[in-house]
């Protein structure tokens, strides 16, 4: 009986590794096409690739002859398309060779994952016709990013208020900087839609609506610099290694970044703009280093909400003298912040970038890749005490406007360490 058994068993274990070798064998085959897709190169000069076919709705084409005469190149792995599976952020590191300037490295990003820029794809569809999928070009010319024509002559707050981070709570004067330093067109330097062709006025809307980043990187400030666009391939300035590759460099490195990051906080709430930019997305990732000047400068300027101050002490909305301290939150994630848009937009004092960059980035709370202690992590003994009060003090303040004052006094102070360490 047992025979039997080990007998009948046997036979079905067979049988089943016969179907399982079958099946895998029939996916293999319905998916040859992708499989052999997958060890072919991406090339920047194929149109499908850097989704160029589907321009206007893209975000760009000042640098399409740049890509197309072969002056970028992929480096090592960016050029097979097998490892697009492993870059789910789109970002691919590049040579741009120019016959004055020699090569330097650059950085291409499509500005989001396959799965965004479906999405973009899908959106633009149902803002023109109702259904998630159409002729993407022809739906383009439906759209509101269309029916901005040449009559137009300023692109307005109530247009494109709420689209996006950026203009959240758009005032006329950052939209008219926004439209005056465009690089997408030859004729930047006037605020006018007018001097804008009909299609370098809707990849301004598209940008501005899906994914602000290269808006922001034009309008300058502590950002990597823009370079160009090709369909929905943007090249930036390559800057250096990003912070996370710093943190356990030597202590004296360390302050002086540390101190960078803090003045870039108060660089960008307290201006002579008078424009607040406050950044809603704050990690190790999305910042770089300079290998030559040690420069620390923003790579990811996708979620920035910026505010006009000039615009809040006109209008005086309710509360809008108060100084705002943004909330603490302690949780398990990485990057965490709690913030109100609606807030941030109305209060001429608030102090959520000195939050952001203590917690994040500083302080013991900042917890990045399974490591907690931030940049300013195992400080000398001598100065332990003083420093991680400060620390605590803005990330997490104990008295009304703490993290004010505890901001203020640790620039200085890491001012001091800085000099000291000379």
């Amino acid at each position: 009986m047992l025979r039997f058994l080990s007998l009948k068993f046997g036979r079905l274990y067979r049988c089943l590794k016969f179907l399982f070798v079958v099946s895998l064998f029939v996916i293999l085959l319905m998916n040859t096409h992708n499989l052999f897709a997958s060890f072919q190169k991406n090339e920047l000069m194929d149109r499908r690739f850097i989704n160029l076919n589907k321009c206007p709705a893209c975000f760009g084409n000042s640098w399409c002859r740049k890509f197309m005469n072969g002056q970028i190149s992929f480096e090592s792995w960016g050029r097979l398309r097998f490892f697009d599976f492993f870059n789910v952020k789109n970002v691919y590191f590049a040579q741009y060779g120019e016959p004055r300037e020699g090569t330097r490295r650059i950085v291409l990003k499509r500005l989001g994952s396959n799965q965004e820029l479906t999405d973009i794809d899908q959106k633009i569809c149902k803002r023109a016709t109702g259904r998630p999928r159409c002729d993407l070009i022809q739906a383009m010319y439906k759209t509101e990013f269309s029916r901005l024509n040449g009559d137009v002559r300023l692109l307005t707050p109530e247009v494109v208020e709420g689209w996006s981070d950026l203009v959240h709570c758009p005032s006329q004067r950052l939209l008219d900087r926004i439209v005056r330093r465009y690089a997408e067109t030859k004729d930047s330097g006037s605020f006018l839609l007018k001097n804008l062709k009909d299609t370098e006025r809707m990849q301004l809307l598209m940008t501005l609506a899906f994914n602000p980043e290269p808006l922001v990187l034009q309008v300058s400030w502590p950002f990597a610099k823009y370079l160009g666009a090709c369909g929905r391939m943007v090249a930036v300035n390559y800057v250096g290694e990003d912070l996370w590759s710093f943190y356990n460099a030597p202590w004296e490195k360390r302050v002086d970044l540390a101190l960078q990051l803090m003045e870039i906080a108060e660089q960008l709430t307290n201006n002579d703009f008078e424009f607040a930019l406050y950044l809603l997305d704050v990690s190790f990732d999305n910042f770089a280093v300079g290998p030559r000047d040690g420069k620390v400068i923003v790579v990811d300027a996708e979620n920035v909400l910026v505010a006009d101050k000039r615009l809040i002490k006109q209008n005086k909305p309710e509360n809008w003298d108060v100084w705002y301290e943004s909330r603490f939150e302690d949780c398990d994630k990485e990057a965490c912040l709690s913030f109100s848009k609606d807030i941030l937009c109305s209060r001429v004092n608030v102090d959520h970038n000195y939050y952001a960059i203590c917690q994040n980035l500083l302080s013991k709370h900042a917890t990045w890749r399974g490591t907690t202690g931030g940049l300013l992590h195992d400080p000398p003994t001598e100065i332990a005490n003083r420093l991680e009060a400060m620390l605590d003090e803005c990330a997490n303040p104990k008295k009304r406007y703490g993290r004010y004052q505890a901001a203020k006094e640790l620039r200085e102070y890491l001012a001091q360490l800085g000099n000291n360490a000379r």
